[in-house]
């Protein structure tokens, strides 16, 4: 029995490995399109005769395959009101007319025709479109020495000790391929920044990579660490009310902007989780936002201020960054930018909002979602987030915000990924950044035309499964992870299997799975209601009203939110110990028909890609059932009841469950997890 465990859960913990390929390893993202190129070049005509480098970038598009039945002309004299990055075309038989006030517009309006064509639609008589945000941006957490923090596709992309002698050709890719879905920024290296990141050495070779981007209109942007002047200069203090310091940081702009003229801003954790900030010298987190933004704005930059703290001001973490940043509001320079998680937590599989967005209306706010799969199976389990992120804007309305940043899932892994269909994510973030009014739908359906399948050649009911297991996925994970409001119940560093049960002795109790899901003899979930934590009340009318009844809770978020019997009756009729058990059933149900519908597929995907992707998706299920049995045995320790008949019996013991050990030690590396059963 020990033996056939031991096999069970190495297999359910070691990273899958990309299928090397020759052919078709995903490198291409959705610009397959582009591998050939019409040289003949008379299809397309600009109204001016040089091409500026962007220019030339967006004829390479316009003269791509897909679009060589086309006569296509380029004016830059579109309607002021496209602003700096909108773009018009009109359609008149095969000829087009693309205009635009400026050659990004051009550039982004070259990519919208590109996609509408690759996912084999016709192109409108007309398109008009605008950005909803003038900043879309990755959030890379990429460090000096290559590791990536909760990066799960290889090292990082920034090749630091090559870049002074030569530029990898993948900068180029990554740059064109994010203005193909219209991200505009990206903060190279990690928010737990180093300040070398600041030095002379590390600023030349950031001009190179700005150098490389610019044609695609993406700018380059800095997290820094707060501390900077100490530890780069040795000043005694990084007191932002400092003379000597706020003339460190005008300096240090100053230096920037002289190699970058273009260069975006920072972004800025400041006294979370151990990162020096404002607060280490008694001022608070304006004080410290507005040094830098100060030293910026001579040149156009601005500050990304990030409200990730949970300093133990209030017993319950979830209301922490309100209380923290709400009485802030209206005291930042303008051009900071507070930036602010979309939920109170930390990127769980199923969040409500932040409760700060719209409590701070004197302040310019951007969301940041986390694209990489933290928390939702690493590079190992399929989870199309688009659906997570429109939840978001159900509750958030996109007018509110004035900017909207991704923390990548990009590594130096052939496929960019690590997962080929976590590409999805990617795309997802940079249409939505762009408008988000598209639908998941949508985008699943154009993503999936311009990377894993040909839309003409692909049987509707192929391409409708395919699409419909990415539109399902995250709420599969949901399911069999922590459904009904559930939330933080991973293992104890890594964030990968579950462990609700976990004790580390010394560790602050917000990092263990017990603060949150609060089980005991009575029932299960976290009580944040008038009677408990009453963080509802950070929440506006009438949601805080319906948050606050158990009654009128919504289910799936009913367990963030209240302490519940584990006989109280949902909207189902089933008990919440039988709609829990039920849920996590559902969800391992769903992985298995997922490897149906890739089998399914099989015919019309390429070799190397569904081979890949069928690892990954036997190890999902496998995933599910350790969590189902994890779950469901610990939490019946306290319920004392039955499983509902529709549930198959646990194939583990909790003993069992217990002694799982994934000795992830450096969850920044591609190596395997290696697992240890302690006995």
């Amino acid at each position: 029995m020990r033996n056939h465990i031991l096999a069970l859960l190495i297999a359910v913990a070691t990273i899958v490995p990309g299928v090397a390929s020759t052919t078709n390893d995903g490198s291409e993202l959705w610009l397959r399109s582009l591998s050939s190129i019409n040289e003949t070049k008379g299809n397309v005509t600009f109204d001016r005769k040089k091409l500026s480098p962007t220019l030339q970038e967006a004829s390479k598009v316009l003269n791509s395959p897909s679009l060589c039945g086309y006569t296509i002309k380029v004016s830059l004299k579109g309607d002021k009101s496209l602003g700096r990055d909108g773009y018009e075309i009109r359609t008149s038989g095969k000829e087009l007319t693309l205009s635009a006030t400026t050659d990004l517009g051009v550039l982004y309006g070259a990519f919208a025709l590109l996609r509408i064509a690759d996912s084999g639609e016709q192109i409108p008589n007309q398109v008009v479109e605008v950005p909803a945000y003038t900043l879309r941006i990755l959030n890379h957490w990429d460090n000096l020495d290559g590791t990536v923090e909760r990066g799960y596709a290889g090292h990082s992309l920034w090749k630091w000790e090559q870049i002074a002698d030569s530029i990898s050709p993948r900068y180029m890719e990554y740059a064109r391929a994010n203005a193909s879905i219209g991200i505009n920024g990206t903060v190279l290296n990690n928010v737990n920044a180093s300040p070398r990141i600041l030095s002379a050495d590390y600023l030349d070779k950031v001009k190179r990579i700005a150098d490389t981007f610019r044609p695609f209109g993406v700018r380059v942007y800095l997290s820094v660490n707060f501390a900077s002047p100490m530890a780069l200069d040795s000043l005694p203090t990084a007191d932002p009310l400092d003379p000597q310091v706020q003339k460190w940081w005008k300096k240090k702009a100053d230096e920037i902007y002289r190699l970058i003229p273009d260069f975006g801003g920072f972004l800025v954790k400041a006294n979370s989780e151990g990162q020096p900030g404002p607060m280490d010298f008694g001022r608070t987190h304006a004080d410290g936002a507005n040094m830098l933004a100060r030293a910026l704005k001579p040149h156009g930059g601005i500050v990304m201020w990030r409200s990730f703290v949970y300093s133990p001001i209030d017993a319950d973490r979830a209301k922490q960054a309100y209380m923290e940043f709400q009485p802030l509001d209206g005291k930042f320079e303008p051009n900071v930018i507070i930036q602010i998680k979309n939920g109170p937590v930390d990127f769980q599989p199923r969040e409500p909002y932040s409760p700060l967005f719209g409590a701070m209306p004197s302040t310019p706010e951007m969301v940041e979602f986390q694209i990489t799969q933290e928390y939702l199976g690493h590079s190992n389990h399929l989870a199309y987030l688009a659906p997570m992120w429109k939840e978001f804007f159900e509750y958030v309305p996109s007018t509110s915000l004035k900017a909207a940043a991704g923390v990548t899932n990009i590594g130096d892994n052939a496929n960019w990924t690590g997962h080929p269909l976590a590409q999805a994510n990617w795309y997802a973030f940079g249409r939505l950044a762009w408008n988000p009014e598209l639908t998941s739908e949508q985008i699943a359906s154009e993503w999936l035309a311009r990377t894993l399948i040909d839309p003409h050649n692909t049987p509707a009911e192929v391409r409708d499964s395919l699409s419909a297991m990415l539109i399902s996925s995250r709420e599969t994970v949901v399911d069999y992870m922590m459904p009904l409001g559930l939330h933080h119940i991973f293992a104890f560093g890594h964030h990968y299997g579950p462990e609700p049960w976990c004790d580390v002795p010394g560790a602050r109790p917000d990092w263990l799975p017990k603060y949150y899901h609060r089980a005991d003899s009575i029932g299960l979930g976290f009580d944040r209601s008038p009677s408990g934590s009453n963080a509802v009340e950070q929440y506006p009318e009438p949601l805080r009203s319906q948050l606050a009844d158990m009654n009128s809770c919504p289910e799936e978020l009913l367990l963030w939110f209240h302490h519940v019997p584990w006989t109280h009756k949902l909207k189902s009729g089933r008990t919440l110990w039988d709609e829990l058990c039920i849920a996590y059933q559902r969800g391992c149900n769903r992985t298995i028909e997922y490897q149906k519908i890739w089998e399914n597929a099989k015919p019309y995907i390429s070799p190397e890609i569904f081979a890949d992707v069928q690892q990954r998706l036997m190890t999902q299920t496998r995933d599910a059932q350790w969590w189902k049995d994890a779950c469901i045995l610990y939490f019946q320790e306290f319920s004392r009841l039955p499983l509902p008949s529709e549930v198959a019996p646990p194939i583990h013991t909790l003993d069992e469950m217990r002694k799982v050990s994934l000795g992830i030690t450096n969850y920044e590396s591609p190596t395997p997890a290696l697992l240890n059963i302690n006995r």
